[in-house]
């Protein structure tokens, strides 16, 4: 039913992990105490939730008393000109962002990712954070200056920022803040920020879709000192599918997307694409077709009508889970930082089937059955551990019946093996 093949090696797995930007935490704070940690438990707790090991923040841009869902900027008032001396400001706080930070630090998160939506406005050709507009060419090294400030802020308060992006989606003009690049403008800007960002991992380009991200690495890899200093191409799951590999030898990241929807859904399957199982089919397409090292679900927590993992209720002071939360904690719990995806397939077309190796010797198998009935797997023995992410479970712990495991319909069944 399913064979796998250690000596067939494909790519090593960074991690998975959420953003925290537009000050979604914020709503968090608003929570009792018990309640806040019973959330921070399902985002990083490798026993009790879905053990994620990347943290996703969002650079500031906007002047202090901006709409709630912007980000104050480290500088926020134009300092005389792009030659005169920076005045930046750090309130310790960073859009409720940095507490987050340090708890998933206790937790062993190492792996931070910042990103920045926008330049200042005043460094834009629009005057604006918002609605696209270019980085000024004289401005390009004040910019810099002023991404790599905001990590030593961070470094300051004991996080370090390991991966740092200075563009998000900019190949799209957004209401928010948003900021264009074109391939070959971001290429350029890499030579200028890479010498300046010492110890930290340059990444590219965060695009609104996974096939635009081809553009930006084929500038970069025509640029040999660009090409030296990216270490990791990104790309969104919003304008193309992520379902093929992006041409470059670096890893790669899917890292931001979120299913659309018009209602809140806690539902595994219904059909409507803003469920579980769309989740975990993603996350399996992403891995096995586009070869993935990192998965990036977009929010962890929000409010309303979202298609965040979980949704915050401030009046109630409570919060609910989707099934897309145990959709993602069913790969991200098990197959973790450094694990090797092997070789593996399924004898029955409708059984989505990959395999990790981690570190540790252990091997985990992920099998999807797509399709309206049971299969079975035999030979499978103790001290093999299964578990079922379905309509019914949650990572609910299932045995293993004479050395078999069964695959319910539509379910996400996580095998791991010692």
């Amino acid at each position: 039913m399913i064979t796998l093949d250690d000596q067939v090696r494909h790519q090593e797995i960074d991690g998975f992990g959420i953003s925290t930007a537009f000050r979604r935490n914020e709503l968090l704070k608003t929570l009792p105490e018990q309640t806040r940690r019973e959330i921070l438990d399902l985002w990083f707790d490798p026993v009790k939730g879905a053990g994620l090991t990347i943290l996703r923040l969002g650079i500031g841009s906007a002047p202090a008393g901006s709409p709630y869902d912007d980000m104050v900027s480290i500088q926020p008032e134009d300092p005389g000109g792009p030659d005169a001396p920076p005045r930046y400001v750090w309130d310790g706080d960073d859009n409720s962002q940095l507490w987050v930070a340090k708890a998933a630090q206790e937790y062993g998160v190492k792996r931070f990712f910042a990103v920045a939506w926008s330049a200042p406005g005043y460094m834009k050709d629009n005057g604006d954070d918002k609605n696209g507009g270019r980085l000024k060419p004289e401005w390009r090294r004040a910019y810099a200056d002023y991404l790599v400030q905001y990590t030593r802020f961070y470094r300051q308060e004991g996080i370090r920022i390991t991966d740092l992006a200075f563009a998000n989606e900019p190949d799209w003009t957004a209401p928010h803040p948003s900021m264009r690049f074109t391939p070959q403008e971001a290429a350029e800007f890499v030579k200028i920020l890479g010498p300046l960002a010492s110890g930290v991992r340059l990444v590219c380009c965060e695009s609104l879709g996974w096939n635009e991200a081809r553009a930006y690495i084929a500038a970069i890899a025509a640029d040999p000192e660009a090409r030296r200093w990216v270490k990791v191409f990104t790309g969104h799951g919003y304008g193309t599918p992520v379902d093929a590999p992006l041409p470059t030898r670096r890893p790669t990241w899917m890292s931001e997307w979120n299913p659309n929807g018009s209602t809140w859904n806690e539902s595994w399957y219904d059909g409507t694409g803003s469920d579980g199982y769309t989740i975990a089919s993603a996350v399996h397409d992403a891995l096995t077709f586009a070869n993935v090292s990192g998965y990036l679900y977009w929010l962890g927590a929000s409010k309303g009508n979202t298609r965040a993992l979980l949704r915050v209720d401030e009046e109630t002071g409570t919060y609910r889970v989707s099934k897309r939360m145990w959709a993602l904690a069913a790969y991200s719990r098990f197959i973790r930082p450094g694990a090797v995806r092997i070789g593996a397939a399924g004898a029955v077309p409708s059984l989505k089937v990959c395999a990790f190796r981690n570190r540790d010797g252990s091997r985990v198998v992920e099998v999807l059955n797509t399709g309206v009935a049971p299969r079975t797997w035999e030979d499978v023995d103790e001290p093999a551990e299964v578990y079922l992410t379905d309509a019914t479970a949650s990572l609910a712990r299932v045995p293993i019946l004479d050395g078999a495991v069964t695959f319910p319909p539509r379910g996400l069944t996580t095998i791991v093996l010692p």
